[in-house]
């Protein structure tokens, strides 16, 4: 089955939309994902050891504390492997890191950038730079599987999409594999509130909301909610409306939903003077320079 025939089968039930990212927006989970799953298997199967200090500096700097925040995994990797050979102290280390021109071919490709695009290409091509890329992104997966349990939604999540769910349809709209997505919003009780989960396999942010929201509901009544540039861009895209979740003050950007913003949204007083305040202060927390080069 065509994994984007989820989306495709979806059809409105009210007038408004709301798409919705999950890790680092609804959950508090890119720091211990990435920190403690995607990081060290980076060390591990690119041989990092012995840079480590510094690829874990680079791949948080791209993954969390940038404006690449919640970039699909696998440019992310690239990025941080760019950033780490144009840094002199870990070059000088003597570490040689891997060509990742097949990788980054088929990232340019336009393909779905997901493990199952990644495995028909290794079984196609047998390229061992894709190879490794796919055994590092299943034992990721695994890795997630096995130590992210028990973190619960941000508080005054619920409340909203408690909320929202009797004016608006709501999606989760997210890069991460959809196996994690469901488990994780299944464990917290909250997949009743998601007409539809999609994830990457499913294709990209934009993708997500263009098959389910284009030309179904007016422009002004479409809403993308995301802590990542990645989501503006997406909401951007489709010529939606765009609430920032600011990394680091999430619970505030989320009470401030509540008590601000889904009035504003369903009154149709959200686009302008207001939006714009909350972008402005949301693409200040996420710098493109990382602090070694400041």
């Amino acid at each position: 089955m065509d994994p984007k025939e989820k989306l495709h089968a979806f059809q409105p039930q009210h007038s408004f939309f709301v798409g919705i990212d999950s890790d680092g927006c609804v959950f508090d989970s890119m720091e211990i994902k990435h920190k403690e799953c995607f990081i060290p298997n980076i060390i591990k199967y690119w041989k990092l050891q012995a840079i480590s200090k510094y690829a874990r500096a680079a791949a948080e700097f791209v993954n969390l504390y940038s404006k690449w925040r919640g970039v699909n995994r696998f440019p992310a990797l690239t990025k941080t492997f760019e950033l780490l050979r144009d840094w002199p102290e870990p070059m000088r280390r003597g570490v040689k890191l891997i060509d990742w021109t097949p990788l980054q071919r088929w990232i340019d490709s336009g393909t779905t950038l997901g493990n199952p695009a990644l495995e028909a290409e290794v079984t196609k091509t047998a390229d061992p730079v894709l190879k490794l890329t796919l055994e590092w992104s299943k034992t990721v997966n695994k890795s997630i599987a096995d130590l992210v349990e028990g973190v619960p939604p941000f508080p005054y999540f619920r409340a909203c999409a408690e909320r929202l769910q009797a004016r608006a349809d709501i999606i989760c709209v997210s890069a991460t594999p959809g196996e994690a997505l469901e488990r994780e919003w299944q464990e917290h009780d909250i997949a009743q509130y998601a007409a539809v989960i999609a994830g990457q396999e499913m294709g990209s942010k934009k993708e997500h909301l263009k098959i389910c929201a284009a030309g179904k509901y007016e422009k002004a009544r479409v809403l993308m909610i995301g802590d990542a540039p990645g989501d503006l861009n997406a909401a951007r895209a489709n010529g939606a409306l765009f609430y920032p979740v600011n990394p680091g003050h999430e619970e505030a950007s989320w009470e401030r939903f509540y008590r601000q913003g889904i009035d504003r949204f369903l009154a149709g007083t959200y686009a302008g003077a207001y939006e714009s305040s909350l972008i402005t202060e949301f693409e200040k927390l996420l710098p493109e320079t990382p602090p070694w080069k400041q």
